[in-house]
């Protein structure tokens, strides 16, 4: 782990000892920021076992004798509070340089001496692309109620970058680690020393943002906190998803008026389409879960009820014209179906209500213009 960071041009300013467990290391990146971790590192190994599967590697999560720890199996990891040192656990191929690493959180409490199993696909799908993630079905889910888990294989010269993922993901449940960990393959390029001036234009700019002299913090910071805060994260993610979809729809020809809504609680976009009265659209996110049919599940409801009401947390038909679908989560990429909330199924006991479990199926469009004339139609009007 030493190595691999100063490979990628960190200088290293605390180690603890190697023969103490977890390993904590505290180095600065060569861009001057300062990072800290706490590793449960373990040896993975490719050892043939006597009733299991012959393409299987595995590493141990165990520290010391079982005698030392049988009358109490049971381990914290830690995690920081104050989120300046981020926990990994991991096991390691020095040989080949491979490592791959588990969710601290999900394996919190844990137990020592238990193995932790991955395929020879998944390491070979590592050394061919250099950051590979998949999931894993948990041995142990009927204790903690996850049945997969999101593990992520990395070489060694991308070793800096698994620990800036690790901090991004704390606290994602696995589907969502999972999208960050295919999104972040695609956008990292193999850490190595930077010249000075590469970044000084992009932090020089980051550094003049309004929001940055607003918060009075630096852009790294803010960035840290939406990553440590899952719901603020989920937030920013619908954000996200609505600005794609604003600027997709602004393209389309004969919109001649499309403008984000920043209302309480009402549509997400107003759409103009050549003559006819403007449209409200609805932007979700589905699920990174499809169904047994491969449709993507939407979970389409406001996070939270009116006080005596609890069926005012589901949407009516008529508080907008167009429900858009973001499809993210499963394609990896910013495309949306659409349909009309009338034809959307209803709630089963809030009468007037839509349903709060959406299936995006073949009855979504994916032509927008279409579904813009379906909605005039709607209204009883011709455009």
């Amino acid at each position: 782990m030493i190595s691999a960071l100063l490979d990628a041009g960190c200088k290293i300013i605390h180690s603890s000892s190697p023969d103490q467990a977890p390993f904590i290391v505290v180095f600065e990146t060569a861009t001057r920021e300062r990072m800290g971790i706490v590793a449960y590192a373990f040896l993975a190994t490719r050892t043939p076992t006597k009733n299991r599967p012959a393409d299987e590697r595995s590493f141990q999560i165990k520290y010391g004798g079982k005698a030392s720890y049988a009358a109490d199996n049971t381990h914290e990891l830690w995690q920081d509070p104050m989120g300046m040192f981020t926990t990994l656990l991991v096991g390691i191929e020095p040989e080949s340089g491979l490592c791959v690493s588990a969710d601290p959180i999900v394996h919190s409490p844990t137990k020592f001496f238990i193995r932790l199993e991955f395929k020879d696909e998944h390491a070979e799908a590592t050394f061919d692309q250099g950051w590979h993630a998949w999931q894993r079905i948990k041995r142990n889910a009927s204790v903690d109620g996850l049945r997969v888990e999101t593990l992520v294989g990395t070489m060694k010269t991308k070793f800096l970058d698994l620990i800036r993922f690790e901090r991004a993901a704390r606290g994602l449940d696995p589907g969502n680690r999972l999208i960050l960990a295919e999104s972040q393959s695609l956008a990292l390029p193999t850490s190595r020393v930077r010249r000075p001036d590469e970044d000084a234009g992009v932090m020089q700019m980051a550094a003049e943002h309004p929001l940055v002299k607003q918060f009075g913090m630096a852009s790294n910071e803010i960035l840290d906190l939406i990553a440590g805060a899952r719901r603020l994260k989920m937030a920013v993610r619908g954000w996200v998803a609505e600005e794609h979809l604003r600027g997709a729809l602004a393209e389309v020809p004969g919109v001649t008026h499309c403008a984000r809504l920043d209302g309480e609680g009402g549509p997400d976009l107003e759409i103009g389409y050549r003559h006819g009265p403007l449209l409200t659209v609805e932007c979700k996110n589905v699920a990174r879960e499809t169904d047994c049919f491969g449709n993507p599940k939407m979970d389409f409801q406001r996070t939270r009820a009116a006080k005596g009401d609890p069926c005012s947390r589901y949407y009516r038909p008529a508080e907008f014209d167009i429900v858009a679908a973001c499809l993210h989560a499963v394609s990896a990429k910013w495309d949306f179906r659409f349909a009309l909330p009338g034809a959307l199924p209803p709630h089963k006991t809030c009468a007037g209500r839509i349903a709060s479990n959406i299936r995006v199926d073949n009855h979504w469009l994916a032509d927008v213009r279409e579904m813009f004339l379906r909605a005039y139609a709607a209204k009883g009007v011709s455009v």
